[in-house]
């Protein structure tokens, strides 16, 4: 054991030491690499890998759009600095690079060798120009001429015609060609858009197939009938391709009058902002790739070639339109509550004692009844809610806009600036503003991540408030993907500080003190600090001392430095971080104490949990929260308490314990940053699956 002052010294080193770290974008990229894992695992069903490479696809476009892009920036403003790392900008940068390089090869060997072969032998095809026989190729004629050539507009580039400004992330052609128009022209090269409106593959009728599921990719059908958009012209080559762009929005919020109107104005450029990544087909001539290159700014570290659709993630819409037998994971119906089946007067329930519900294996439906009985209920006079996420058809908004139009006193914090969701958001403000909402935007510099919902009814003369406090977002589809816990209460204490917290959000006034929630900016990073401390402080006097904690990610310098503080204290620390980890365990004298792991599943870990021993008082906290300078200082958040045994038991058991134990969906990290599968030994634990088994409700038959 390390004395007591040693402790003290080396605490003000671990923040400045690089070693001690790892970089935030390769840890990211690294979750990419577990999700490809299951793409590849033969155990799990062939839509479902199909559906974790289309993931990969999907974060990897997000990944360049915004982390790429910043990055990008920084090297462009030639910012000084490194981060915790020590890396500089340049240095990340290349790693980005190569790591992401590493990352597309892999996915696209593993769609060619691996899972088109697997589908096909399952009946779902993806017919090359080559298999087409004279019937299909009839059909798919007629359909170029009828759907898709009215749409086309091919341009040809010469002095009246510059290079077009292309949608992010849309399908494009570049044609090679040869000859002289009509017009005497010859610039050899003509850009062709694909319709946005047109689906990325067609689903041939199962009347010209042996099957009912083949298809055809667009770009299949626009390479074979380039030819008829320049007539007298020879094709010498049509490549498709695609551009990635900066998709972060820029908004002055201490500058602009009115943030809605700003952003409004600000959505439309997100679709033309500055290339960060060129993808194109494998058999793109040298020539045609080094113009595309100079046309966007890029240079060659920022080129993909894949050998196959130039956007991947659009395969998902296939894992969605096929509900064949063992292709998929075996559905379930979420869990209802015990206390909710007994009683229809969910507020009479909830006094009775607090409710937890865990999603997605118990179902969202309760939280979407509580904030709908309330808008009927004649007795409820005000509803007050923040709104992060919630998609653009939402029940729980629509009973938002219902109790407005019932009387209701309805306060709404949304929050604009939700990334990729603005648009959605954008359309219920102004919604819910027409029915006489008050809607309020949160506190300028700060975005607003607390998932909190209050109730205010008037029961015997009295005004009584009721609570909703999540770990994830309002938003009834994700719900089901995506892991979460969500309380409902009438605790005085909790409740008062809700209302506090509201005041706060929409009014003007000093920070006040708080009961029992632990808020960003002011008081959550200081009581996590303090909870790790008062740990090590237990360790270092030889009781038993444990933290347990479940995350998104983990990156604060300060919590990491507290957390190897506390393992060179004494103090066993189990961490279940699903993507971004920079800390590194099992360093001998610095975090031997320390086990990071992450599971990835069925469906996306999400929730936010801290356990604390705390000398066998057991503290559990719930959050909205990562670990991140970001969630600590930039925004509002809050974790709150669970405090019946029962349900703290429960949350124990279903959040933590479990996964601890799982040896089926969890990797292992080393001190390096690497993660390695689990070696499977013992009895199976599988906590998705156990979990489904102890909380969902009336479980389908088997497929046969």
């Amino acid at each position: 054991m390390v004395k007591n002052t040693m402790l003290q010294a080396e605490k003000a080193k671990f923040p400045d030491n690089p070693s001690f770290y790892l970089n935030r974008e390769i840890a990211a990229l690294e979750f990419d690499w577990r999700v490809l894992s299951n793409a590849a695992d033969d155990e799990i069903p062939l839509l479902e890998r199909l559906r974790y490479l289309c993931i990969v696809s999907s974060n990897l476009d997000e990944f360049f759009e915004i982390r790429v892009a910043g990055l990008r920036e920084q090297i462009k403003l030639n910012a000084p600095g490194r981060g915790p790392d020590g890396w500089s900008c340049i240095e990340t940068y290349k790693h980005v690079s190569e790591r992401a390089h590493e990352i597309v090869n892999a996915q696209y060997q593993l769609l060619n060798t691996n899972l088109i072969p697997g589908l096909a032998q399952a009946g779902i095809r993806f017919l090359r120009r080559e298999e087409w026989n004279s019937t299909q190729q009839d059909w798919i004629a007629d359909y170029f001429h009828r759907e898709l050539l009215p749409l086309l507009t091919p341009i040809g580039l010469d002095p009246a015609h510059p290079f077009p400004r292309l949608l992010n992330k849309s399908l494009n052609f570049a044609v090679a060609l040869s000859g002289k128009d009509a017009f005497g022209r010859s610039s050899g090269t003509a850009i062709v858009q694909a319709p946005r409106l047109l689906p990325r593959f067609i689903h041939l009728p199962s009347d010209i197939t042996d099957g009912p599921w083949h298809f055809i990719f667009l770009s299949s059908i626009l390479h074979t009938w380039v030819h008829t958009l320049f007539p007298g012209m020879n094709i010498e080559g049509c490549y498709q391709f695609r551009v990635t762009r900066n998709s972060d929005l820029f908004v002055d919020e201490e500058e602009v009058k009115n943030l809605r109107i700003a952003l409004q104005g600000e959505l439309p450029q997100r679709h033309f902002g500055d290339a960060v990544r060129l993808e194109v087909a494998d058999n793109c001539s040298e020539a045609m790739a080094n113009f595309l290159l100079r046309q966007f700014d890029l240079d060659v570290t920022d080129l993909y070639r894949v050998d196959g659709p130039v956007n991947l993630a659009r395969l998902l819409d296939v894992t969605n339109l096929i509900d064949k037998p063992g292709l998929k994971f075996r559905s379930f119906v979420p869990g209802i509550p015990q206390q909710l089946r007994k009683f229809n007067d969910i507020f009479k329930t909830i006094r009775k004692g607090d409710i937890l519900l865990h999603h997605p294996y118990q179902s969202f439906k309760p939280v979407i009844q509580f904030i709908e009985k309330a808008a009927l209920d004649p007795d409820v006079v005000a509803i007050k809610q923040t709104i992060y996420r919630t998609g653009l058809d939402s029940d729980l908004m629509e009973a938002l806009i219902l109790a407005a139009r019932n009387g209701k006193e309805v306060t709404v914090v949304l929050e604009l600036m939700a990334r990729f969701d603005e648009e959605a958001n954008l359309k219920w403000s102004n919604k819910l503003e027409a029915v006489g909402a008050h809607v309020v935007y949160g506190v300028v510099g700060y975005k607003t991540h607390a998932k909190m919902a209050m109730v205010v009814r008037r029961e015997n003369g009295i005004l009584c408030r009721y609570v909703h406090l999540g770990t994830g977002n309002y938003h009834s589809h994700t719900a089901t993907r995506y892991t979460d816990f969500g309380l409902l209460t009438a605790n005085g204490a909790i409740c008062e500080d809700v209302n506090n917290v509201f005041i706060q959000l929409t009014g003007l006034g000093r920070q006040g003190n708080l009961n029992y929630l632990w808020q960003a900016p002011f008081t959550l990073h200081k009581r996590i600090l303090e909870a790790i401390y008062h740990e090590a402080s237990i360790a270092r006097v030889k009781r038993p001392a444990r933290i347990i904690a479940k995350m998104n990610a983990l990156l604060d310098p300060e919590v990491i430095s507290a957390l190897y503080e506390a393992s060179q204290a004494g103090v066993r620390i189990e961490l279940i971080v699903r993507g971004m980890c920079a800390l590194r365990p099992g360093i001998p004298g610095l975090s031997e104490n320390i086990r990071v792991r992450s599971i990835v599943g069925r469906f996306l870990e999400h929730s936010r949990v801290f356990y604390f021993f705390n000398d066998r008082h057991e503290d559990l906290y719930l959050s909205s929260a990562d670990w991140m300078e970001r969630n600590f200082f930039r925004r509002i958040e809050l974790a709150f308490p669970v405090i019946d045994p029962k349900l703290k038991k429960r949350v124990i058991r279903e959040g933590l314990k479990c996964y601890i134990k799982d040896n089926h969906e969890a990797w292992d990290m080393d001190a390096s940053g690497h993660y390695r599968r689990y070696k499977r030994r013992g009895k199976p634990c599988h906590a998705q699956i156990n979990l489904i088994e102890i909380l969902g409700g009336e479980t389908p038959p088997p497929v046969l």
